[in-house]
């Protein structure tokens, strides 16, 4: 067995996972293309926008003639412009070069620019840069906390496992999957925003705080966490079970271990045995499982963001493909694996630290 250092292995996972990054984009890219699902859209964004260029000339008051001529004109360059005059796979690798070096290019998409809240047209970057933190102030600060709850109970949880507690967390794990959060979120805003009174019924507004934000931090946070806790309440009530489940899954198999029953003997207390040893050796599978969690948060949930009609990075792609949009769709469909790799990229460093067996071969 060879052993490798902490930079050879770092360096090697790196590189693994940007290939893995731009295998990603090339096959989006390739089937995009090889599909003719991107001619579609080019299409149907030339005819706009020639549409656009004859509504102006006849209202410049170019005679007929004219206009028709001006607007073949004006059709062949954007041929031109889009690359259509060339096969799929001439386009192909300009479309990969400018998605890997963030060139994502202008959103053709009034709906996009809407969900964005900017002027149209919009920077596919900007839409997402202005959608990820609603993504995260409504979905990632839910599952967190999520995250936090289980690995401070699921020890114990698992510690005591057949107990009375132990049996009331799994049934509320079972009762939980069974209900859609969407759902739960319809309920809860009938109850507590149309009868109670005590949370908003459009959660839209809270866009204003979101990009205002430093113009008031202290107001507007207070604004952003009013409007955002009804939807944080909604996600922690329907996941909190199947992370305490999963969570006591993963540490189930260590309680058993030879090392538990040991500390077990000597009289160690229970919190103790819990935290230093269960939750340690439990460590890398909570970890990873903490991170992707995290991690595909950021990529928002299309349907219970349209009930709380909060315009995140689920309902931008929705209406990405809805619009048939192919920059944004690509855009965002990088910008979420560039996520995936760089949680990865995270957990093979933490594993450095916690399962030291990683640096071997």
């Amino acid at each position: 067995m060879v052993r490798l250092g902490v930079g050879t292995v770092l360096v090697r996972r790196a590189i693994a996972l940007t290939v893995a990054l731009v295998v990603v984009v090339i096959l989006t890219a390739v089937i995009l293309g090889a599909s003719g699902y991107d001619v579609k859209i080019w299409q149907a964004l030339i005819h706009e926008q020639l549409r656009a260029y004859q509504m102006q000339l006849q209202r410049s008051n170019v005679p007929p003639a004219k206009v028709k001529q001006l607007v073949s004109e004006y059709k062949e360059r954007l041929i031109k412009l889009y690359g259509l005059d060339k096969p799929w796979y001439e386009r192909f690798w300009p479309l990969v070069s400018n998605t890997l070096t963030f060139n994502l290019g202008i959103s053709e998409s009034y709906d996009v620019a809407d969900v964005a809240g900017v002027p149209y047209p919009v920077r596919v970057g900007d839409a997402i840069m202005r959608c990820l933190p609603r993504t995260i102030v409504m979905i990632t600060i839910a599952q967190l906390i999520c995250a936090a709850a289980a690995l401070y109970v699921g020890p114990f949880i698992a510690y005591r496992r057949g107990t009375m507690f132990d049996r009331a967390i799994v049934s509320y794990s079972a009762l939980t999957n069974a209900i859609p959060v969407w759902w739960l979120g319809m309920i809860l805003i009938f109850f507590l925003s149309y009868r109670a009174g005590i949370f908003p019924t459009d959660f839209r507004s809270v866009v204003a705080y979101i990009n205002n934000f430093w113009k008031n931090p202290l107001m507007n946070l207070v604004q952003i966490f009013y409007y955002a806790s009804l939807p944080i309440i909604t996600i922690v009530i329907a996941f909190l079970g199947s992370w305490f489940y999963t969570v006591r899954a993963m540490v189930l198999r260590v309680v058993r271990e030879d090392f538990v029953i040991v500390a077990k003997a000597k009289g160690l207390p229970e919190r103790y045995i819990a935290s230093k040893h269960v939750l340690r050796a439990a460590a890398p599978p909570v970890v990873t499982n903490v991170i992707l969690s995290l991690a595909a948060s950021l990529s928002g949930y299309i349907i219970t963001e349209s009930v709380f009609n909060w315009p995140g990075m689920g309902t931008l792609y929705w209406v990405a493909i809805r619009a048939a949009d192919l920059p944004t769709i690509l855009g965002l469909t990088y910008a979420f694996t560039l996520v995936y790799i760089l949680a990865r990229f995270i957990l093979e460093v933490l594993y450095i630290f916690l399962d030291p067996r990683v640096r071997y071969r």
